[in-house]
């Protein structure tokens, strides 16, 4: 068992992933990890829905995918090990091909709904890489669910009204070798007083 601080530093994010799905008590556990995650006001406000039918992952993971504006990007490359979207555009899912994938849901109008939801993600894949299961934040909640298709998952699911995806968590198998940290950039931090 790896300490917290070592356990962030061997985390990455996986973007190739096995066909092999993970254990439903495993995915519990990192269920479990996002409840406890810090929230504005101690008020538990966002929801999980786990998916881990992988032909609906992928349907899902090109909706992710449907309105990615490259115009908007602060950087041009991710990774060669693991590369993005932004690396290959041939990419056509936002999921990368992972068997599990939890939406995080958050209410729409309220001030501290995307922090409390990336703050859930971050509890589940630290839970996840301490399980020895790969994962990935991903972005574009909103614009995945914007739409037709979208609009009946979410009532399928019984999302509530008021409620909107923030950001999602693949979870599986890393595909290949698991990669190497990056070197982390000098000169970002300050400590005054």
């Amino acid at each position: 068992m790896m300490e917290l601080l070592e356990l962030m530093k061997y985390r990455r994010s996986i973007r190739k992933y096995q066909k092999k799905q993970i254990e439903r008590d495993a995915l519990q556990k990192i269920i479990e990890a996002g409840l406890y995650a810090p929230n504005a006001g101690g008020g538990q406000r966002t929801f999980i829905c786990a998916v881990r039918d992988q032909s609906l992952c992928e349907k899902i993971g090109k909706l992710n995918l449907a309105r990615f504006d490259r115009s908007r990007l602060a950087g041009s490359h991710v990774s060669n090990d693991q590369p993005s979207n932004i690396d290959d555009p041939a990419i056509k899912s936002g999921f990368y091909g992972a068997p599990t994938v939890c939406a995080i849901f958050a209410p729409k109008n309220f001030f501290y709904s995307i922090p409390d939801a990336f703050c859930c993600a971050e509890n589940m894949v630290l839970e996840a890489t301490e399980l020895g299961i790969s994962s990935c934040i991903i972005a574009r909640g909103e614009e995945t669910f914007d739409n037709e298709i979208g609009s009946r998952l979410l009532e399928t699911w019984k999302i509530p009204q008021n409620y909107i995806a923030r950001c999602f968590v693949l979870l599986g198998y890393c595909n290949g070798n698991y990669p190497q940290a990056k070197t982390r950039k000098e000169g970002r931090y300050r400590i005054i007083g």
